[in-house]
């Protein structure tokens, strides 16, 4: 599940025709450090890492609308980090990637 929600996130950012070419790169790298964070996760919190890549999807998705809502994408970043909280010690590349990621959204506008 958490694998299917990592390349629909990638899919629609591929096919984003509202990001500079540069960004997309940029966050498709992003997106390449989630799927082994959450992996290694997934193999003793199933839930926990299915709701993290559940929530980067939804960022994401915000974050490629033609008419941006920074509301719903802030909101999303929020819950994200706060779901992370939890794994700073015994999953620190996952908390890194969280990092990462809401600075490179907040680069962006969102």
């Amino acid at each position: 599940m958490t694998d299917e929600h990592i390349e629909k996130t990638k899919s629609a950012i591929e096919s984003a025709g509202n990001i500079p070419a540069d960004k997309k790169a940029e966050l498709l790298g992003l997106l390449s450090k989630l799927k082994p964070a959450i992996a290694k996760v997934s193999q003793t919190h199933r839930e926990d890492a299915q709701s993290i890549a559940r929530l980067v999807e939804a960022s994401a998705q915000e974050t490629i609308r033609a008419q941006k809502k920074p509301e719903p994408a802030k909101g999303h970043l929020q819950e994200l980090k706060r779901s992370v909280r939890n794994f700073e010690a015994s999953h620190p590349d996952l908390v890194a990637f969280v990092t990462e990621y809401s600075g490179f959204l907040s680069a962006l506008g969102i």
